[in-house]
């Protein structure tokens, strides 16, 4: 059992919300755990053998609410002070990623490197005052505080880096900027807007609203939407075809729960339906998104697998011309660590890779804004951190949906606040580093911004999401985004500098 002490503004809370809370083993996979808070002491009961970080939502003085994760540690009698080991988590993996991101070396980080300075001496206070634990969380604290944004100064500097010469190389795909079609949204203002903001439009198929009643198909607005894409000459990406979310799947498949085989038929001749009506109108398939969460029905690993290799495999057949995505909607994994007939998300990217499965990119959600799995607040380092662990599976990436709210939700901050109270300002500024952040790596090559209007109220998508507000106006984050996309294009077109010339002999 992991046990630790924490203090807030010196004292230690009566109550602390452990919702949010799981364990991480080694490769950064979730395991099993138990959470309790009594009397100023969090106790963890894990599951699993061997050392576990601990990950929690974590207030930090000038910087927000987000999700931070301690260091692994092994289990012993003695409470673990959690200030002390969360900003001993932060600095070990800026560490990390400073020599990874070649920081020591750069010029434009010498900033970055003296303050980094400044908060190991910190963390060095917080670890000789460990018989003190007041005194121990107080320098931790201050730790935190300056480590956070700090770290997050070094993901945008090394991002800076990266653009500089993804620009010089011209190595910036045509599509870069995406939008997702709001089905409902078929008015002819609404129409332009996106087409205004995007150089491809996800058309969402999900199987539940095209076959609502078995059996019973309604492919009007699916048509509709095809055809007007088709005459704009906009690529399209389609699906998800494969989505058991709720919501996403057909109350009466719920029937076959329990029997793999006839929801595999009954799988393959969906997708034989949808790929074959809009084959010649599709550039990009979504073939599978968030399969490995596996939430809703109780399928085996193996058969997991199998279908992935399945679908991928019958797309490629009936519309060899199209790519194919396989979407992560959790790229954290905080499901796994409840669900054990899930698949961590990056090792089943990496399952499918070595399998070798025929598909062309990997897609990844980063919602944030609603307080569930897969919606808590990180940071940009984070983030960052995060892209950097799809550059070894050697397979292009797209953010495939990518979403923060333009207000405060009625919730609070139940799903973690970055820097202070979400507002349009914010929004369009964390916009441009997520931004910069995706399409500063090479192997990045889009960016889909899910709500291109604000939601309806009572919908479970993020309060206030939209690039524009619900009666089309737009936000600050809509010239943003615009500006973005107008700034990758002049650099994909820029004509090449003139070669110097050569001195004489």
């Amino acid at each position: 059992m992991l046990r630790f002490r924490l203090f807030q503004d010196g004292q230690a809370p009566e109550t602390f919300d452990l919702s949010t809370a799981y364990l991480v083993g080694a490769d950064n996979v979730p395991i099993r755990g138990e959470f309790t808070y009594h009397k100023g002491e969090i106790l963890c009961r894990k599951r699993a053998a061997g050392p576990a970080a601990l990950t929690v939502m974590w207030v930090t003085k000038n910087f927000g609410t987000v999700m931070l994760e301690t260091t692994r540690l092994p289990e012993r009698d003695e409470p673990y002070l959690l200030n002390l080991e969360l900003a001993r988590g932060r600095m070990m993996r800026l560490l990390q990623k400073r020599e990874e991101w070649g920081l020591f070396d750069l010029s434009e980080a010498q900033v970055i490197n003296e303050k980094a300075l400044e908060c190991r001496d910190l963390l060095l206070e917080a670890i000789t005052h460990m018989d003190e634990p007041r005194k121990a969380c107080e320098f931790a604290d201050k730790c935190l505080a300056i480590s956070l944004p700090l770290s997050e100064q070094a993901a945008l500097t090394h991002a800076d880096a990266l653009l500089q010469r993804r620009i010089q190389t011209k190595n910036f795909p045509r599509g870069a900027f995406g939008a997702t079609a709001d089905l409902g949204g078929a008015n002819e203002a609404y129409r332009r807007l996106l087409l205004g903001l995007a150089d491809f439009i996800h058309l969402p198929m999900h199987w539940k609203l095209i076959e609502p009643q078995e059996q019973t198909f309604e492919w009007g607005v699916f048509d509709e939407w095809v055809d007007f894409l088709r005459r704009a000459r906009v690529p399209c990406v389609g699906g998800p075809l494969v989505n058991f979310a709720e919501g996403a799947v057909p109350d009466w498949l719920y029937i076959w729960e329990h029997d793999y085989e006839t929801v595999r038929d009954m799988l393959y001749e969906h997708i034989d339906r949808v790929v074959n009506r809009y084959a010649q109108n599709v550039a990009l398939w979504n073939v599978l998104s968030g399969l490995h969460v596996n939430a809703q029905f109780s399928f085996t690993f193996d058969q997991l697998m199998d279908l992935t290799r399945m679908t991928v495999g019958l797309v490629k057949k009936i519309n060899p011309g199209a790519r194919t995505m396989i979407e992560l909607t959790q790229p954290w994994g905080e499901y796994y660590a409840s669900n054990q007939r899930s698949i961590p998300p990056l090792l089943y990217a990496e399952m499918i890779v070595q399998s070798g499965i025929t598909f062309d990119v990997f897609g990844v959600q980063m919602k944030f804004g609603i307080p569930r799995d897969g919606c808590w607040q990180r940071d940009l380092f984070q983030i960052s951190a995060m892209l950097d662990r799809f550059a070894a599976l050697g397979k292009p990436l797209i953010i495939s949906a990518v979403e923060v709210p333009s207000v405060q939700s009625p919730d609070g901050d139940a799903s973690g606040l970055w820097r202070k109270p979400w507002s349009e300002t914010l929004q369009a500024k964390w916009l441009e580093a997520v931004t910069d952040i995706a399409l500063a790596r090479p192997y990045v090559e889009a960016i889909c911004w899910h709500d291109v209007a604000d939601p309806a109220p009572k919908t479970r998508n993020i309060v206030g999401g939209g690039l524009v507000n619900t009666d089309l106006s737009p936000k600050q984050s809509h010239k943003t985004w615009t500006s973005l996309r107008r700034a990758v294009m002049s650099f994909r077109n820029a004509p090449p500098k003139a070669a110097a010339p050569s001195k004489p002999s």
